[in-house]
């Protein structure tokens, strides 16, 4: 018997090694990696300049707490905020750890201007942020909240592009309305541009903090550095993570001066956070991802995807139910449970993920080229002619 808490499903297969798009068995097999760790290999594995940086930072400085000056802390950040709607950056380990930073400081900011009662934040059914307390009260999935009541109090959740439903919970104690732009977990159900900016309209007319949870979707998966930046939306918080570190355990929290400016020191912090290793791999990430051309090819390579997937749905109705999602954070709704088909992907050499809602997950690596997506196509209609 395993000493390993069973809180995972694992397959029977061991993974020993990656290269680009593909991952290698123990065995030897070839897979075509079309879930990237769960959108979180955005460059793919073993990217030749993120394994370089990581090499020459390792055998110079791993960790040396934030008691000091760091370079890689600073060129990081001040590379998000150029290139981002964000002034300050606070960098920690995980997405849920981001999001709790979020919940923190938009707390924190309506103590501090004078609004000490306003702490509820409006979520949406379906979403998830994370498996801390607070994120799990904070999220639709059931599952996840099972047997850890009573869950954090502050949370009132409405229905997902329903801004008539979020207006109408806005309370004396609401702060802050916390929404994803396209929810993952959730079943990669896409939030319309006009849901975003009615949320941002609604946080004005009320005096609310927008918070936009990026985890999964950001970081280039939809064309753009950040997903809301495609609704032309300003939010106030944002939360990052997944492929911030293309696999290293890093995770970002962006926000306005205006929020920035009650956070002094002491009332915030990370032990692991932003040390010179995970720095310099985030800068790593960055230096390929801010090349031109880069969100682009997400856009361009999305497309053929995403009108691939159509086709297959089209061709296959009695297999496949819908395709949602945007760039190359895409969705496969099916008719008969998802884990069939992820299954039968498989064993076909096409890894895939699961989502709530009957829905597998369509997110490659970001350098994923059209031919890689022809082959996982054909893969796919090979799996849906054996199910139908």
């Amino acid at each position: 018997m395993s000493s390993v808490l069973p809180v995972y499903r694992r397959s029977n297969i061991t993974m020993v090694r990656g290269e680009g798009v593909y991952l290698f068995s123990d065995s030897g097999e070839r897979y075509l990696d079309f879930a990237s760790g769960i959108a979180v290999n955005a460059l793919g594995h073993c990217h030749p300049h993120v394994v370089k940086t990581l090499k020459t930072q390792a055998d110079n400085l791993w960790h040396c707490s934030n008691m000091y000056q760091m370079p890689g802390l600073t060129r990081m950040a001040d590379r998000l905020v150029a290139n981002s709607f964000a002034d300050k950056v606070f960098f920690c380990n995980s997405g849920t750890e981001a999001v709790e930073c979020g919940l923190k400081m938009l707390r924190k900011y309506h103590d501090a201007t004078g609004n000490p009662d306003r702490y509820r934040v409006i979520t949406m059914e379906g979403g998830f942020h994370g498996r801390t307390l607070a994120c799990i009260s904070a999220g639709g999935n059931e599952v996840a909240r099972d047997g850890y009541g009573p869950l954090v109090d502050g949370f009132d959740r409405v229905a997902f592009n329903n801004l008539k439903a979020a207006e109408e919970v806005i309370g004396g104690q609401t702060a802050a309305i916390l929404v994803e732009p396209i929810q993952g977990e959730g079943g990669v159900h896409v939030a319309t541009p006009e849901f975003l900016k009615g949320l941002r309209t609604l946080c004005d007319k009320y005096g609310l903090l927008l918070f936009i949870d990026e985890v999964q979707c950001g970081m280039g998966r939809t064309g753009a550095l950040f997903a809301h930046e495609q609704a032309g939306v300003r939010p106030d918080i944002v939360s990052s993570a997944k492929g911030i570190g293309n696999g290293f355990p890093l995770a970002a929290c962006l926000t306005t001066d205006a929020v920035a400016e009650v956070m002094t020191p002491g009332s915030h912090g990370s032990t692991y956070g932003s040390n010179p290793l995970a720095m310099a791999v985030g800068n790593a990430v960055l230096d390929v991802m801010l090349e031109p051309g880069f969100f682009a090819h997400v856009g361009e390579v999305g497309s053929v995807l995403k009108n691939g997937l159509q086709e297959l749905a089209m061709a296959f109705p009695g297999v496949l139910d819908e395709v949602r999602g945007a760039g190359l954070m895409l969705g496969l709704r099916t008719k008969e449970p998802h884990m069939k088909l992820v299954e039968r992907l498989r064993e076909h050499k096409l890894l895939t993920a699961p989502a709530e809602d009957n829905v597998i997950r369509i997110i490659p690596p970001l350098v994923v080229t059209k031919e890689q997506v022809g082959e996982a196509l054909q893969i796919l209609r090979r799996a849906c002619e054996e199910l139908q």
